[in-house]
C-alpha cells in the first residue's frame, strides 16, 4: 500500500492526536482506599487526608454576560489529585433573583460518579444584626442520611460558626476574621475545639489574582484538619467551606 503524501499526513494529524490531549487533559484521580469501618460509603477517601483543596471553575458564560450559571468545584488532596466533584443543584431563576442568598443544593461525586454527600442551605436572609437571620448548612452522607450541619452563630464583630454532628451536639467551632474582603491576601477561617480554646485546623480563602478576583466569582480554598477527626465530621467541614464562600465571596453580580 503506498504511503500517505505529506499533505494527508497534515490534516489527519490532529485527528489523531485529539485522544491523547483528551487523555493528558483529564484530572488525575486519587485512588480509591479499602472501605473503611462505620464508614458512609465514598467518604473513605477523607480517611487518609488532612487537606483539602476546592477549586471553582471559571465560567466564561458567567464572566461576559453576568448571568449567575452553576457553580462546579474540584475537589482534591495535597497532591493535586481529585478527591470529588461539586456541581451546585439550583434553576436559574433562583440562582439570578436570589443572589447569594439562594437556597443551595450541592452534590458532590466521586471518581465513579456517585453521588457521596449532598448539601443543603434553606434560604435565609443574611444579616448578622438580627439573630433571627442566621444561616445553616445540612450535610447527608449518604444522600438523605444526615451527618451533620454548620450553623452560624450571632455574632457583631467577626464570623462564626458552630460545626454539629447528627445529634445536635457542638464538634468544631468557626471563626473568621474582622474583615473578610481578602484584596491581595489570603483569607482565614479558624477551626477551633469545642470549646473554642485550641486550633485545630483552618478554612482558607486564597487569593486567585486580580484578574480573577475582579471578573469572576471563581474562588479558591484551601480546608486542613486533624487527620483523626471523624470522616463524617470532615465531610461536614467540605460543607462549611461551601457555606462561607456563599456567605462572603459570591458576587450577586
Amino acid at each position: 500500500m503506498a504511503s500517505m503524501n505529506t499533505a494527508e499526513e497534515r490534516c489527519l494529524q490532529p485527528v489523531i492526536n485529539q485522544p491523547m490531549r483528551a487523555l493528558q487533559n483529564a484530572p488525575e484521580w486519587m485512588n480509591p482506599p479499602q472501605l473503611a469501618v462505620n464508614c458512609p460509603p465514598g467518604l473513605e477517601y477523607l480517611t487518609q487526608i488532612n487537606q483539602l483543596l476546592v477549586h471553582q471553575k471559571v465560567e466564561l458564560l458567567e464572566a461576559f454576560t453576568g448571568i449567575e450559571t452553576k457553580n462546579k468545584y474540584n475537589i482534591k488532596n495535597s497532591l493535586g489529585q481529585q478527591v470529588y466533584y461539586a456541581e451546585e443543584d439550583t434553576d436559574c431563576w433562583t440562582r439570578n433573583c436570589c443572589g447569594s442568598i439562594r437556597p443551595l443544593g450541592m452534590k458532590i461525586f466521586d471518581n465513579f460518579k456517585n453521588e457521596v454527600i449532598h448539601l443543603y442551605r434553606p434560604l435565609a436572609c443574611d444579616n448578622c444584626c438580627f439573630p433571627c437571620c442566621l444561616q445553616t448548612m445540612e450535610v447527608s452522607s449518604p444522600p438523605g442520611t444526615l451527618v451533620g450541619t454548620v450553623e452560624q452563630d450571632w455574632s457583631l464583630c467577626f464570623p462564626m460558626f458552630s460545626i454539629k454532628n447528627a445529634n445536635g451536639e457542638v464538634v468544631l467551632r468557626i471563626k473568621g476574621p474582622f474583615c473578610t474582603m481578602g484584596c491581595y491576601r489570603d483569607v482565614n477561617f479558624e477551626v477551633l475545639s469545642a470549646d473554642g480554646a485550641t486550633k485545630v485546623g483552618r478554612i482558607t480563602k486564597q487569593w486567585t489574582g486580580l484578574a480573577q478576583e475582579m471578573f469572576t466569582d471563581a474562588d479558591n480554598f484551601g480546608i486542613t484538619f486533624p487527620m483523626d477527626l471523624d470522616v463524617k465530621m470532615k465531610a461536614v467541614m467540605l460543607g462549611a467551606c461551601f457555606l462561607v464562600d456563599m456567605m462572603y465571596f459570591e458576587s450577586d453580580g
